[in-house]
């Protein structure tokens, strides 16, 4: 942020553009028409009665949260719902099941995407909601998530989500943070377009119809030669939009789902998203250009700035290191020494961010003030952590990959795919494009 303000500075008064200063317009101006975009939108109010089959596929999860997460939805009373144990047995959950009195099968095939198709094949409702094993529904979850349906236009609908217990660590708050600023902003605005690129698959609600035409290509289409398991909700959603629906987001309808307490554990999760963001990304772009270009400036913007920011935050430190520092950072009374230079710098980096964060993002902060001194933390998280992660994410698009992060899921498959190279060469073009702009 100071690079930034310092660069406008400096065009301002010479004349002289600068890459950077260019690139952060486009992403603050992005960040506007999200703004503008979000102020439009409202929740569907009216009540529509439909059939709603529940699928839950689950692998393994503890049987005390996974109880709360049956109780709540059966609370509801949806038409029927189905548990589908995917992989090896699980005789713990299959008495809970029959404890409660929810259907559950049993399929020998490990793998989410196999899971909701086994779902669907014990199902008959109109509406097909999605449920994760860990997610737990609020008392009015199920009648406003049905309540876009009643558009004939709407294909897909997804929920607000928050963290369950989100004090319980730093990681917890900022995941939390997180899906605050998904839900305040992203989901609003892409929703009033009626092109939300990702339906969250925490809970999510599609016409049955919908996913019964995609199944096939669900459960066998190819990125880059390799069948990739990862971002199932994402996939669903393109196919809903590629169909001809609306995809969007009902803010009434709430659920709590957890979140890593582990850093490791965080890391494969944000890891795993960041492949399937970004793969469904590229495989969807065309479709984008043509018919959703907000949708594709958007999620072009989650692609590049990672490799910007890498690229940038890299360059200058290891420029102010070496005493040679930038000619805008002479507009600063900085002193002689370098390392000292680094310290005023980085602090008023530091500074700059968190006000630009505190600005952006007031509404969380609204709501959770707490949060405000936790936000040297989040920026951290985010600039240390979820950046790389991004990047990293898209050399390895194409690689053999599973679940990641749950045991005797999908295992992913193992064979040598020479197209893997692809992204390798497209992250090296990305980062070499960005040192010359952050230079």
């Amino acid at each position: 942020m100071l690079a930034f303000l310092l660069e406008l500075t400096s065009w301002a008064r010479t004349g002289h553009v600068y890459l950077f200063a260019l690139f952060m317009l486009m992403i603050w101006l992005l960040w506007a028409i999200r703004i503008s975009l979000a102020r439009h939108y409202r929740p569907y109010q009216a009540n529509w009665s439909t059939t709603a089959s529940v699928i839950i596929p689950v692998v393994d999860e503890p049987l005390d949260l996974f109880r709360t997460v049956l109780d709540r939805i059966v609370a509801q009373r949806p038409t029927e719902t189905v548990v589908v144990i995917n992989g090896p047995r699980n005789e713990d959950i299959e008495a809970l099941c029959d404890e409660l009195g929810v259907r559950w099968v049993w399929t020998e095939v490990p793998g989410k995407r196999n899971a909701i198709r086994t779902g669907l094949e014990h199902t008959s409702g109109e509406v097909a909601v999605l449920v994760d094993s860990d997610t737990v529904w609020t008392g009015s979850t199920l009648r406003e998530l049905l309540k876009p349906f009643s558009d004939p236009q709407v294909g897909g609908v997804t929920t607000r989500q928050r963290i369950l217990d989100p004090g319980r660590s730093v990681l917890t708050r900022w995941a939390d943070w997180l899906e605050n600023i998904r839900n305040e902003y992203s989901m609003p605005a892409m929703s009033v377009l009626g092109t939300v690129g990702c339906l969250p698959g925490r809970t999510i609600a599609f016409r049955r119809s919908i996913l019964l035409g995609c199944m096939d290509k669900f459960l066998s289409e190819r990125f880059l030669g390799v069948f990739l398991e990862v971002s199932d909700d994402r996939t669903l959603t393109n196919y809903t939009l590629k169909a001809g629906y609306q995809t969007v987001y009902q803010s009434t309808a709430l659920v709590y789902t957890d979140a890593p307490v582990k850093l490791a554990t965080l890391l494969r999760q944000q890891y795993r998203w960041a492949r399937g963001s970004q793969y469904n990304t590229l495989r969807m772009l065309p479709w984008m250009l043509r018919n959703a270009p907000v949708l594709a400036l958007f999620y072009t913007a989650d692609i590049v700035a990672p490799f910007v920011l890498v690229s940038a935050v890299a360059s200058w430190v290891v420029a102010l290191a070496a005493g040679s520092k930038a000619a805008i950072y002479d507009q600063l009374p900085l002193p002689d020494q370098p390392a000292r230079a680094l310290a005023v710098v980085l602090a008023l980096s530091l500074t700059m961010t968190l006000f630009s964060l505190a600005v952006r993002f007031g509404h969380h902060f609204a709501y959770r003030p707490g949060d405000l001194l936790y936000l040297p933390a989040f920026m951290v998280i985010n600039t240390a952590m979820l950046m790389p992660v991004r990047v990293a994410g898209f050399f390895r698009m194409a690689h053999n990959s599973g679940w990641g992060t749950r045991a005797n899921a999908f295992a992913g498959e193992r064979a040598r795919n020479p197209l893997v190279a692809i992204p390798y060469l497209l992250g090296v073009c990305l980062l070499a494009v960005s040192v010359l702009i952050s230079v």
